[in-house]
């Protein structure tokens, strides 16, 4: 009892809770990647889908035109390129501040996610939906939505770094609120376009909330050294 107790006092309450939610997190993608597998989610997935759709003509989408217009580009948000310039643009940033510990890690951080995704989805072996005709072009694999997962984890990291440098705690919750709200409508608007199950979308979040948590971990004693080492110096 002793020893556990020692232990647990060398954590911080938030960071057991960050452990609790990788636990959880990791139960969750398992079993939600075993239904997928086994088919038990195409019922609900379906159903979705053509809910999103004019009963009459499955190409046509609920909603005005204007909306079908603000959801594509919602999605591009969570566009290779996007992503892939936002986060050169944000290292090139931290480079240039002298914080290339935190540059490199925020590059390897995002590049790991997508490699993660991509495995995953190679893993699974996905088809895209075929249910209701796709609003966009797409050629990979279905399952996790790299849009979701990627997103994710681009935002969420970036979001959590940029909410270590603030002071007030309500500009923090802003920050992280931001991040998660974009993987959100992100992950939605890959369902509303038909591009993906839910599932897929919901795996996405999964995975990507995971991996950013992780990152999370990481740089809690990472950033916190190289800033103890950067004030000895300067001391």
């Amino acid at each position: 009892m002793r020893r556990i107790r020692s232990w647990l006092n060398q954590y911080e309450p938030m960071t057991l809770i960050t452990f609790a939610c990788l636990a959880g997190g990791l139960f969750l993608l398992q079993r939600l990647t075993s239904e997928v597998l086994e088919g038990e989610t195409l019922g609900f997935d379906r159903t979705v889908l053509l809910s999103l759709r004019q009963p009459g003509d499955l190409s046509r989408p609920i909603g005005p035109a204007w909306l079908t217009h603000a959801v594509g580009d919602i999605t591009s948000l969570g566009g290779v390129t996007v992503l892939a310039l936002l986060t050169l643009l944000a290292t090139a940033y931290l480079l240039l501040d002298r914080k290339a510990g935190i540059a490199v890690f925020l590059f390897l951080s995002v590049l790991s996610g997508w490699l993660a995704s991509t495995g995953l989805k190679i893993l699974v072996a996905r088809a895209r939906p075929d249910v209701v005709p796709h609003l966009v072009d797409v050629g990979d694999l279905s399952f996790p939505s790299g849009h979701a997962m990627v997103s994710a984890v681009t935002y969420l990291t970036l979001g959590a770094l940029l909410a270590r440098t603030q002071r007030r705690r309500a500009t923090r919750i802003f920050v992280m609120a931001a991040g998660i709200l974009l993987a959100v409508i992100i992950g939605l608007s890959r369902i509303y376009l038909g591009v993906h199950y839910p599932t897929d979308v919901l795996a996405g979040w999964v995975a990507g909330a995971l991996w950013a948590l992780g990152c999370w971990l990481v740089s809690k004693r990472f950033i916190a050294r190289a800033a103890g080492e950067d004030g000895g110096t300067q001391g």
